[in-house]
């Protein structure tokens, strides 16, 4: 159930990051202390930190050596996972040619990377792959499977 909780709420967070329109706001003020200190003694090379804040988790996301990085802590302070955006380039090639034959008329436009907690969170995987698919304006997530298949996480607009 954690485990489900945790992927849904980090793809939750990559869709509204994902799909947004440029208009994010962050603030630092609701980011914990623990948490800020925590963030700067793990990512000392991070760059342009933009901190966000919800109901469920506190979200760094910044350019670590020049890759485009999320760190996401829960409310008490713990480190839940981290993502990573890389080039479509990455997406092994069973997955690409999965891609195009169930989503017709959308190209890779992204791989993202999940390392999870695992020690906070013993039943997630430790890392898991999602695509960022686009046609015109339109732009799906799908999960990459660890047998390289490719389903459908999140539809978007």
């Amino acid at each position: 159930m954690k485990k489900l909780f945790i992927t849904t709420a980090i793809a939750a967070m990559f869709s509204a990051s994902v799909f947004a329109d440029g208009t994010k706001k962050a603030t630092t003020i609701n980011v914990s202390y623990t948490v800020v200190n925590e963030f700067n003694a793990s990512f000392t090379e991070a760059k342009d930190v933009t901190w966000t804040v919800n109901k469920n988790f506190q979200k760094a996301d910044f350019t670590m050596n020049g890759v485009k990085t999320t760190a996401f802590y829960n409310l008490q302070g713990d480190f839940v996972a981290l993502t990573e955006s890389v080039s479509a380039k990455a997406i092994p090639a069973k997955a690409q040619t999965e891609i195009a034959k169930k989503f017709k008329g959308y190209t890779p436009a992204e791989m993202i990377v999940v390392q999870n907690n695992t020690e906070l969170n013993p039943d997630a995987d430790e890392t898991g792959y999602f695509a960022v698919l686009k046609s015109g304006q339109a732009e799906i997530l799908v999960k990459i499977t660890s047998d390289l298949h490719v389903e459908l996480y999140n539809a978007g607009k």
